[in-house]
């Protein structure tokens, strides 16, 4: 589980052209992004209790959440584009690539995913 808090940030950390690589090659949706690192924070508590992720990797993942939780309801927030143009990306962005300068987990390769249809 770990390493899929991991991935999640990294992809969130990642540019706005990788994200959008990242939608267009898994053939999702670009709030998807959103929703791993949603799921990412909800599994975090547990990891933190086992002694996996330190808390201040739960307080970032929730500060990231909260941005993304601003942005919901506008679905210009969520288009293919948006990565590239949208301040709340743009601050998501930023705080989980801090996020990871701290912890010294980099950026890394995004995480793979398999979509069942």
């Amino acid at each position: 589980m770990r390493s899929f808090v991991i991935g999640a940030l990294r992809l969130v950390a990642a540019s706005a052209e990788e994200q959008v690589g990242w939608v267009r090659r898994h053939g999702v949706v670009t709030d998807e992004i959103a929703l791993d690192l949603e799921h990412a924070t909800g599994v975090a508590p547990r990891l933190v209790a086992e002694g996996v992720l330190d808390a201040a990797v739960l307080a970032g993942l929730r500060e990231i959440d909260a941005v993304f939780g601003e942005m919901s309801g506008d679905p210009d927030r969520w288009s293919p584009q948006a990565p590239a143009r949208d301040e709340g990306w743009a601050r998501a962005r930023g705080l989980a690539r801090q996020l990871l300068d701290r912890e010294g987990l980099g950026l890394g390769p995004l995480p793979e995913i398999h979509v069942i249809r």
